[in-house]
């Protein structure tokens, strides 16, 4: 006969009512919470998800747009010059004024945003990647590849890279391609001075020198092990380096020495209505508020990239704001 517990159960029964051991951890802890996703963290944040949106609206609008608007932003209408916003009479397109020729305000924003993000986004990936590639081999390696490399990296920097884009786009023809290039390179040595100091300090760790002792070979190391912790870091720099990129092209479609008719920009566009601002200010405003729209949200949105990759600030993403401010410790933060 089966022996009972004090309670009437037997053994087995008394085993079977017992809590449930966690899957995969008999007589272990309870499991470790897993991390929240990026996009969960994202949907928490408002600031940050509403930055979000602006950018893919914007960047929806650069791609599709000019093919819904067609001809419209170079479409003349001398009946309708000057218009100001919100005068639907004439139809929709004039949502936003028109300008002195009676072009639509808000199409030439929508077209002059395809050629802005043209400039800024490619730049920002050239410089990204040559630099990047650049610092963790020369940090990896230390030595002679990382002196004449940095050493190139102050020559460059030694030089306003807005003065650098003026003298090289005033020698040659300031065409797109040149305007990417010249403000790519300018850009280099953020990359290079920031991947080759974080490849410098990890050259040196643990996991690193166990992939040595095993024989993996410099590349494969720099590969699997330096570039997918060095990659948050050089992601929100190129963040933050995309709003100053947009910025130099817009000074210098403004200066008269980056984009040129018949393309459009929203720096140029600044330029054009600057002389109508008294009498027609949304030909000037509207483009700036584009440009301070942008670059705001892509800052934003690069400040919470910098907490949300980083396993030591991601606390402070799940935690309201008041207990934030009171300090009150957290699971998270506290593992």
């Amino acid at each position: 006969m089966t022996h009972a517990d004090r309670s009437g159960r037997t053994g087995d029964e008394a085993v079977a009512t017992r809590a449930p051991t966690p899957a995969g951890s008999a007589g272990e802890g309870p499991p470790e919470p897993r991390s929240p996703r990026l996009a969960a963290l994202l949907l928490k944040d408002r600031l940050a998800f509403a930055a979000a949106l602006v950018l893919v609206a914007i960047g929806a609008a650069a791609v599709f747009g000019p093919l819904l608007l067609g001809g419209l932003a170079t479409e003349q209408n001398l009946r309708s010059t000057n218009l100001p916003p919100f005068t639907l009479d004439n139809g929709w397109a004039f949502v936003l004024g028109s300008d002195s020729l009676g072009r639509s305000v808000a199409a030439r924003l929508v077209v002059a945003a395809r050629t802005t993000l043209m400039v800024a986004v490619p730049a920002v990936l050239l410089s990204l990647t040559v630099g990047s590639v650049w610092g963790m081999w020369a940090g990896y390696h230390r030595g002679w590849r990382e002196s004449v490399s940095m050493r190139i990296a102050d020559v460059i920097l030694s030089f306003p890279s807005l003065l650098l884009a003026v003298v090289v786009l005033y020698v040659f023809s300031p065409s797109i391609a040149n305007i990417i290039l010249v403000i790519a390179i300018a850009r280099i040595p953020v990359y290079l001075r920031t991947a080759r100091a974080e490849s410098a300090e990890l050259q040196s760790r643990l996991f690193v020198d166990a992939a040595r002792t095993f024989g993996a070979r410099s590349g494969r190391i720099i590969r699997r092990h330096v570039a997918p912790t060095v990659l948050p870091t050089l992601l929100t720099v190129a963040t933050l380096d995309f709003c100053f990129v947009m910025l130099t092209e817009s000074s210098l479609s403004f200066l008269g020495i980056g984009i040129q008719p018949p393309d459009l920009s929203w720096g140029l566009m600044v330029a054009q209505g600057r002389q109508e601002l008294q009498t027609a200010w949304w030909t000037v405003v509207f483009p700036g508020l584009a440009i301070v729209i942008t670059t705001v949200s892509a800052t934003t949105l690069a400040s919470w990239a910098r907490l949300a990759t980083d396993p030591a600030q991601r606390w402070r993403l799940t935690v309201p704001r008041s207990r934030r401010r009171a300090g009150a410790p957290t699971e998270e933060g506290a593992a």
